[in-house]
């Protein structure tokens, strides 16, 4: 008999909830015992009355590989490849990566046994098969020490954060056979074209691995698993690295918030509600059908965010977008009456759930420099990126709702009623520095019927095309960084689909080419203007020039640089009407270069510009002391460079 794989310090903070490492004593691992190799398992079922594990190697019966539990809760078994003259197991020599495995569990009260997967298991069966499937943490020869050093760096708040949201399932699939890409094939067709477009990051609809493709990831039953539809835990980790060696950074959707209730999943995993709450007021979701982890349970909290820093440290992931926060924060978010429980304060707040959400900041944080946690928080809750010790949440990011909520709503709507609703262009301004922030124009806002960026746009064909411009130039230069799923770029008609690749033939229609053009290069210009990013985050990066002009549906704004060096006026023009002659408050003297027209003719606009620099006239224009006549193309946005002596007044 082995000793316990587990030190006494070790099952300890397990039970506190401080073993935060503790994946690399749960699930499967390759180790040697007293010189003998083989693979140790270790689950966490304290209500079960035995466990064995079972697989191919065993004939799946669990009279052969029984575990034992020498600490409460805690089941572990060493099977060795060769004979063990200490009985160290029945020897099995199969055992090696990849093998499949699960869970044999005696449920407490009755006879009988329900098969479970690996809670930490690091691979799975490809769905919809449902094993959990042995391989080594440690396999994979990294090679971005260069880019993980300098993350922090990369990732601070004044650089620039332009996201292309991505489903690996459906990007891109092979015309013949309608296969999906691999890992491997991804990180060179994938990687080139985000960096060829100017986007910083790639975040991942999750790929934590799941059984139900329609879920988009987002019921997840391996949350140590990188999905295997798409290859091994290696292969995804040449993913990552091959990312990171072309400066690309890496995001991955999280979800903490919910699981499903599969039979082999983590559902009543030892016939007793273990990780989910034992109530249906608490621990049952009304949206989703799916079960909410207990986060008041140590030993729960524990595996979640052990998850957390698997993702960072094992696969090198630069950041985590945490789903569903605001069904986390409230008891009684979706229900009504006596749907929810009070907690012991009579209020709403899930207390045990803010707690967890804190901690898991505060440990990624500690834990790993540079690395980004971001919030998808669709409600008021304040603070949500502020941190701990002020009363925040303690994330980095918050997804700005409100803004993409009002300004889709003001852009599907016809050019002759914006002039009544002037204040949903401009209104995100009155709150844009309460939180550190992140456009979002997401994959959410392209499915169940709301039709695809291109289709929302009123109007012709042309004017659907000039509206989508006009929407991605005004949000490069919104303050807050960026976000636009996949297919936005170049126009796609059809709403998303997770079961069919991207339309990419539309790119041989010069309407989508130009458009995809003008997105690279609003993208390029955002990351190479430090006016554009480097101070999304206060007022001293913003100044608006007009918000008031809505009988034009006209708004115009500066944005600056930390010191005040590098200025970008901004004007958009929100009707199909040109405008000519328009007079323009400007934030200082000097000269005016053109450095974006989204109505260029190589855009697939019509051709409206102002082909020199303009010199400002000391001719006070709203709420400016200097201005200047410009023309002002239809359904257009401009950015003009400063060239002169400095609008902040510096000499």
């Amino acid at each position: 008999m082995t000793e316990s794989w587990f030190s006494d310090d070790e099952a300890y903070l397990f039970g506190e909830g401080n073993f935060l490492y503790c994946y690399r004593r749960f699930g499967a691992h390759f180790r040697k015992v007293e010189g003998v190799s083989g693979v140790q398992f270790a689950v966490w079922a304290p209500n079960a009355r035995s466990v064995s594990v079972i697989g191919s190697f065993n004939g799946w019966d669990p009279q052969v590989h029984p575990m034992r539990s020498d600490r409460e809760g805690i089941w572990e078994l060493f099977i060795p490849e060769t004979p063990d003259p200490g009985g160290g197991g029945t020897p099995c020599a199969s055992l090696a990566a990849g093998q499949e495995y699960k869970y044999s569990i005696q449920l407490p009260l009755v006879d009988i046994r329900i098969d479970k997967a690996d809670p930490y298991g690091f691979y799975a069966e490809v769905p919809p098969e449902t094993a959990s499937r042995i391989w080594p943490l440690d396999s994979y020869p990294w090679g971005d020490g260069a880019w993980v050093a300098d993350r922090a760096k990369r990732q601070a708040l004044d650089q620039p954060m332009n996201i292309y949201e991505v489903h690996l399932g459906s990007w891109r699939r092979t015309v013949e056979g309608n296969r999906v890409l691999g890992y491997r094939e991804l990180a060179h067709q994938l990687v080139a074209y985000v960096k060829e477009m100017g986007y910083t990051h790639i975040e991942l609809l999750p790929i934590t691995e799941h059984p139900f493709d329609g879920s988009w990831g987002y019921q997840s039953t391996g949350y140590f698993a990188p999905t295997s539809r798409f290859g091994t835990p290696d292969d995804f980790k040449y993913f990552v690295d091959h990312c990171h060696q072309n400066e690309i950074g890496v995001i991955l959707d999280w979800v903490p918030a919910h699981f499903p209730k599969d039979a082999h999943g983590l559902a009543y995993f030892d016939g007793a509600a273990l990780y989910e709450y034992e109530d249906p007021r608490r621990g049952d979701h009304p949206d989703w059908g799916t079960k909410i982890f207990d986060y008041g349970r140590n030993e729960v909290r524990n595996f979640l965010i052990a998850s957390a820093l698997f993702w960072v440290e094992e696969c090198h992931i630069d950041g985590l977008r945490v789903d569903a926060v605001a069904s986390m924060l409230y008891l009684n978010y979706s229900r009504e009456g006596d749907e929810w429980i009070p907690n012991q304060y009579g209020g709403h707040e899930n207390l045990d759930a803010i707690e967890f959400l804190r901690m898991t900041n505060e440990t990624l944080h500690e834990r790993a420099p540079g690395v980004l946690t971001i919030a998808e928080e669709s409600s008021i809750w304040p603070m949500v990126s502020r941190p701990t010790y002020t009363g925040g949440l303690g994330f980095d990011y918050k997804w700005n709702m409100g803004w993409m909520h009002d300004t889709l709503n003001f852009f599907e709507m016809d050019p002759l009623f914006r002039r009544y609703n002037h204040h949903l262009v401009t209104y995100s301004l009155s709150y844009a520095f309460s939180e550190n922030f992140i456009l979002p124009l997401s994959h959410d806002e392209v499915v169940h019927l709301k039709g695809s960026m291109l289709e929302k746009m009123p109007g012709d064909v042309w004017q659907k095309f000039a509206h989508l411009r006009l929407l991605y130039g005004l949000m490069n230069a919104h303050p807050g960084k960026k976000l636009l799923f996949m297919g936005g770029e170049f126009g796609q008609w059809r709403e998303w689909t997770e079961i069919a690749s991207l339309d990419w033939h539309l790119l041989e229609v010069d309407e989508h080419r130009r458009l995809q053009r003008f997105v690279r290069d609003s993208n390029r210009l955002y990351s190479w203007e430090s006016a554009l990013h480097q101070t999304d985050a206060s007022w001293g990066g913003f100044q608006w020039i007009d918000y008031q002009d809505v009988d034009h549906s006209v708004a115009s704004f500066a944005r600056r640089d930390a010191a005040g060096d590098s200025c970008i006026v901004v004007i958009c023009n929100f009707t199909p009407i040109p405008r000519n002659g328009y007079r323009v408050g400007l934030p200082g003297p000097g000269s005016y270069e053109q450095i974006l027209n989204s109505d260029w003719e190589i855009y697939g606009g019509s051709g409206i510009d102002n082909p020199f620099p303009l010199e400002a006239e000391e001719i006070g224009w709203q709420s400016a002391s200097w201005s200047v006549l410009m023309e002002l193309p239809p359904l257009a946005v401009l950015y003009w460079r400063w060239r002169g002596p400095s609008p902040a007044g510096k000499e």
